[in-house]
Protein backbone atom coordinates (compact mmCIF):
# COMPACT_ATOMS: atom_id res chain seq x y z
CA UNK A 1 0.00 0.00 0.00
CA UNK A 2 2.77 2.22 0.82
CA UNK A 3 4.44 1.96 -2.25
CA UNK A 4 0.91 2.43 -4.45
CA UNK A 5 0.67 5.22 -2.55
CA UNK A 6 4.46 6.77 -3.21
CA UNK A 7 3.03 5.88 -7.38
CA UNK A 8 0.24 8.18 -6.94
CA UNK A 9 1.88 10.64 -5.15
CA UNK A 10 4.60 11.01 -8.03
CA UNK A 11 1.89 10.61 -10.68
CA UNK A 12 0.27 13.54 -9.04
CA UNK A 13 3.36 15.91 -8.87
CA UNK A 14 4.25 14.86 -12.63
CA UNK A 15 0.74 15.99 -13.57
CA UNK A 16 0.91 19.24 -11.81
CA UNK A 17 4.00 19.58 -13.04
CA UNK A 18 2.71 19.24 -16.54
CA UNK A 19 0.06 21.30 -15.94
CA UNK A 20 1.94 24.49 -14.29
CA UNK A 21 4.95 24.22 -17.05
CA UNK A 22 3.60 22.83 -20.11
CA UNK A 23 -0.01 23.32 -20.46
CA UNK A 24 0.59 26.76 -19.28
CA UNK A 25 3.44 27.46 -21.23
CA UNK A 26 2.08 26.29 -24.24
CA UNK A 27 -0.59 28.42 -24.62
CA UNK A 28 2.03 31.51 -24.49
CA UNK A 29 3.36 29.84 -27.59
CA UNK A 30 0.35 29.60 -29.31
CA UNK A 31 -0.72 33.03 -28.01
CA UNK A 32 2.90 34.59 -29.57
CA UNK A 33 1.85 32.99 -33.31
CA UNK A 34 -1.53 34.71 -33.00
CA UNK A 35 0.25 37.68 -32.14
CA UNK A 36 2.62 37.70 -34.69
CA UNK A 37 -0.42 36.93 -37.34
CA UNK A 38 -2.46 39.99 -36.31
CA UNK A 39 0.46 42.33 -36.48
CA UNK A 40 2.65 41.72 -39.50
CA UNK A 41 0.01 39.65 -41.44
CA UNK A 42 -3.54 40.71 -41.08
CA UNK A 43 -2.93 44.57 -41.03
CA UNK A 44 -1.80 43.40 -45.21
CA UNK A 45 -4.47 41.42 -45.65
CA UNK A 46 -6.69 44.29 -44.59
CA UNK A 47 -5.03 46.85 -46.73
CA UNK A 48 -5.26 44.79 -49.54
CA UNK A 49 -8.72 43.31 -48.98
CA UNK A 50 -8.09 39.73 -48.89
CA UNK A 51 -9.76 38.75 -45.61
CA UNK A 52 -13.07 39.85 -44.66
CA UNK A 53 -13.58 41.62 -41.50
CA UNK A 54 -16.02 38.62 -39.82
CA UNK A 55 -12.41 36.68 -40.54
CA UNK A 56 -10.52 39.53 -38.92
CA UNK A 57 -12.97 39.31 -35.71
CA UNK A 58 -12.75 35.50 -35.76
CA UNK A 59 -9.26 35.87 -34.92
CA UNK A 60 -9.54 38.23 -32.47
CA UNK A 61 -11.74 36.28 -30.86
CA UNK A 62 -9.54 32.88 -31.39
CA UNK A 63 -6.73 35.11 -29.34
CA UNK A 64 -8.55 36.42 -26.56
CA UNK A 65 -9.59 32.58 -26.44
CA UNK A 66 -6.30 31.38 -26.40
CA UNK A 67 -5.27 33.59 -23.52
CA UNK A 68 -7.75 31.88 -21.30
CA UNK A 69 -5.37 28.78 -21.07
CA UNK A 70 -2.52 31.32 -20.21
CA UNK A 71 -4.47 31.30 -16.40
CA UNK A 72 -3.13 28.95 -13.29
CA UNK A 73 -5.57 30.75 -11.03
CA UNK A 74 -9.17 30.43 -10.55
CA UNK A 75 -9.95 34.60 -10.60
CA UNK A 76 -8.11 34.65 -13.74
CA UNK A 77 -9.98 32.02 -15.46
CA UNK A 78 -13.38 33.66 -14.38
CA UNK A 79 -12.15 37.11 -15.39
CA UNK A 80 -11.08 36.03 -18.54
CA UNK A 81 -13.64 33.97 -19.25
CA UNK A 82 -16.09 36.69 -18.72
CA UNK A 83 -14.19 38.98 -20.97
CA UNK A 84 -14.23 36.61 -23.51
CA UNK A 85 -17.92 36.10 -23.26
CA UNK A 86 -18.86 39.77 -23.27
CA UNK A 87 -16.60 39.80 -26.69
CA UNK A 88 -18.60 37.41 -28.41
CA UNK A 89 -22.12 38.99 -27.22
CA UNK A 90 -20.37 42.45 -28.40
CA UNK A 91 -19.21 41.07 -32.14
CA UNK A 92 -22.56 38.96 -32.05
CA UNK A 93 -24.84 42.43 -31.45
CA UNK A 94 -23.39 44.36 -34.04
CA UNK A 95 -23.53 41.41 -37.07
CA UNK A 96 -24.87 43.00 -40.02
CA UNK A 97 -23.86 46.58 -39.40
CA UNK A 98 -21.10 48.84 -37.54
CA UNK A 99 -23.13 49.93 -34.45
CA UNK A 100 -20.36 52.89 -33.24
CA UNK A 101 -21.37 52.43 -29.33
CA UNK A 102 -20.90 48.93 -29.80
CA UNK A 103 -17.66 48.64 -31.59
CA UNK A 104 -16.47 50.91 -29.06
CA UNK A 105 -17.75 48.96 -25.71
CA UNK A 106 -15.98 45.86 -27.91
CA UNK A 107 -12.67 48.05 -27.83
CA UNK A 108 -12.71 48.51 -24.26
CA UNK A 109 -13.47 45.40 -23.25
CA UNK A 110 -10.41 43.77 -25.69
CA UNK A 111 -7.89 46.60 -23.77
CA UNK A 112 -9.32 44.86 -20.66
CA UNK A 113 -9.10 41.81 -22.12
CA UNK A 114 -5.31 42.31 -23.70
CA UNK A 115 -4.32 44.01 -19.95
CA UNK A 116 -4.87 41.07 -18.37
CA UNK A 117 -3.02 38.83 -20.96
CA UNK A 118 0.06 41.17 -20.74
CA UNK A 119 0.04 40.81 -16.84
CA UNK A 120 -0.07 37.12 -17.15
CA UNK A 121 3.22 37.05 -19.59
CA UNK A 122 4.85 39.80 -17.09
CA UNK A 123 4.65 37.17 -14.39
CA UNK A 124 6.07 34.76 -16.74
CA UNK A 125 8.58 36.72 -17.54
CA UNK A 126 10.03 37.18 -14.21
CA UNK A 127 8.88 33.60 -12.48
CA UNK A 128 11.14 31.33 -10.47
CA UNK A 129 13.84 34.11 -11.76
CA UNK A 130 14.47 31.73 -14.72
CA UNK A 131 16.18 32.94 -18.48
CA UNK A 132 14.89 30.54 -20.55
CA UNK A 133 12.98 30.42 -23.73
CA UNK A 134 9.43 30.96 -22.20
CA UNK A 135 10.63 34.29 -20.75
CA UNK A 136 11.63 35.49 -24.07
CA UNK A 137 8.49 34.24 -25.73
CA UNK A 138 6.91 36.03 -22.63
CA UNK A 139 8.60 39.35 -23.63
CA UNK A 140 7.37 39.56 -27.36
CA UNK A 141 4.10 38.94 -26.29
CA UNK A 142 4.01 41.64 -23.62
CA UNK A 143 5.42 44.54 -26.56
CA UNK A 144 2.88 42.78 -29.29
CA UNK A 145 -0.09 43.18 -26.79
CA UNK A 146 0.97 46.59 -26.35
CA UNK A 147 1.05 47.12 -29.78
CA UNK A 148 -2.56 46.17 -30.06
CA UNK A 149 -3.58 47.95 -27.32
CA UNK A 150 -2.22 50.95 -28.98
CA UNK A 151 -4.30 50.75 -31.73
CA UNK A 152 -7.15 50.03 -29.77
CA UNK A 153 -6.82 53.19 -27.72
CA UNK A 154 -6.36 55.64 -30.84
CA UNK A 155 -9.35 53.41 -32.54
CA UNK A 156 -11.45 54.74 -28.74
CA UNK A 157 -9.58 58.00 -29.20
CA UNK A 158 -11.58 58.21 -32.90
CA UNK A 159 -14.73 56.89 -31.97
CA UNK A 160 -14.96 59.14 -28.45
CA UNK A 161 -14.32 62.71 -30.16
CA UNK A 162 -14.55 61.76 -34.08
CA UNK A 163 -10.13 61.72 -34.36
CA UNK A 164 -7.18 60.09 -33.42
CA UNK A 165 -4.50 60.32 -36.16
CA UNK A 166 -4.28 60.96 -39.72
CA UNK A 167 -2.68 60.05 -42.87
CA UNK A 168 -1.03 62.67 -44.65
CA UNK A 169 -0.31 60.84 -47.94
CA UNK A 170 -3.60 61.00 -49.45
CA UNK A 171 -1.62 60.68 -52.43
CA UNK A 172 -0.27 57.26 -52.53
CA UNK A 173 -2.61 54.26 -52.14
CA UNK A 174 -2.61 54.47 -48.96
CA UNK A 175 -6.48 55.01 -46.94
CA UNK A 176 -7.96 57.68 -44.76
CA UNK A 177 -8.67 57.27 -41.71
CA UNK A 178 -12.60 57.55 -41.37
CA UNK A 179 -12.88 55.13 -38.26
CA UNK A 180 -14.54 52.76 -39.59
CA UNK A 181 -12.89 48.70 -38.67
CA UNK A 182 -10.95 48.47 -41.55
CA UNK A 183 -8.48 51.13 -40.24
CA UNK A 184 -7.02 49.10 -37.44
CA UNK A 185 -4.01 48.50 -40.06
CA UNK A 186 -3.64 52.12 -39.60
CA UNK A 187 -4.20 52.64 -36.06
CA UNK A 188 -1.92 49.58 -35.61
CA UNK A 189 1.01 50.52 -38.33
CA UNK A 190 1.18 53.94 -36.22
CA UNK A 191 1.16 52.56 -32.66
CA UNK A 192 3.69 50.30 -33.66
CA UNK A 193 5.57 53.11 -35.64
CA UNK A 194 5.49 54.71 -31.95
CA UNK A 195 5.85 52.10 -29.85
CA UNK A 196 9.56 52.04 -31.73
CA UNK A 197 10.32 55.60 -31.95
CA UNK A 198 10.66 54.91 -35.43
CA UNK A 199 8.63 58.04 -36.47
CA UNK A 200 8.32 58.03 -40.19
CA UNK A 201 6.09 61.14 -40.45
CA UNK A 202 3.29 59.42 -42.75
CA UNK A 203 1.08 59.53 -40.07
CA UNK A 204 0.15 62.37 -37.77
CA UNK A 205 -1.98 62.38 -33.98
CA UNK A 206 -4.40 65.47 -34.58
CA UNK A 207 -5.57 65.73 -31.36
CA UNK A 208 -4.04 65.78 -27.25
CA UNK A 209 -5.50 62.30 -26.43
CA UNK A 210 -3.74 60.84 -29.75
CA UNK A 211 -0.12 62.40 -29.14
CA UNK A 212 -0.29 61.90 -25.20
CA UNK A 213 -0.95 58.18 -26.40
CA UNK A 214 1.86 58.68 -28.72
CA UNK A 215 4.41 60.17 -26.25
CA UNK A 216 3.20 57.18 -23.63
CA UNK A 217 3.77 54.44 -26.11
CA UNK A 218 7.02 55.87 -27.33
CA UNK A 219 8.16 56.03 -23.34
CA UNK A 220 7.30 52.80 -22.72
CA UNK A 221 9.53 51.61 -26.45
CA UNK A 222 12.56 52.81 -24.89
CA UNK A 223 11.81 52.11 -21.22
CA UNK A 224 10.98 48.49 -21.63
CA UNK A 225 13.78 46.70 -23.47
CA UNK A 226 15.94 48.40 -21.09
CA UNK A 227 14.07 47.24 -18.20
CA UNK A 228 13.45 43.31 -19.33
CA UNK A 229 17.39 42.95 -20.44
CA UNK A 230 18.46 43.75 -16.61
CA UNK A 231 16.02 41.62 -15.68
CA UNK A 232 16.93 38.78 -17.57
CA UNK A 233 20.37 39.55 -16.90
CA UNK A 234 20.34 39.67 -13.49
CA UNK A 235 18.49 36.41 -12.90
CA UNK A 236 20.89 34.65 -15.27
CA UNK A 237 23.45 35.93 -13.49
CA UNK A 238 22.25 34.50 -10.15
CA UNK A 239 21.52 30.99 -11.72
Amino acid sequence: MATQERVRAHVKKVAGHINAYLVHDLSFVVLLVILLFIVFVLPVLIEYGHVDMLVVNLVFLFLFFTGIWSCNNRFLVVLTSSLFVAQVMLKLLRIGEIQQDLYLLERIVGILNMGVFTFLNVRLLFRNQEVNLYRVIGAINVYLLVAIMGAFGFEIIHLTIGSSIENLNQSLTSKPITGAEEDFAGHLYFSLVSLTTVGFGDYTPVNILSKMLAVFLSTLGILYPTVVIARLVGAGSRN
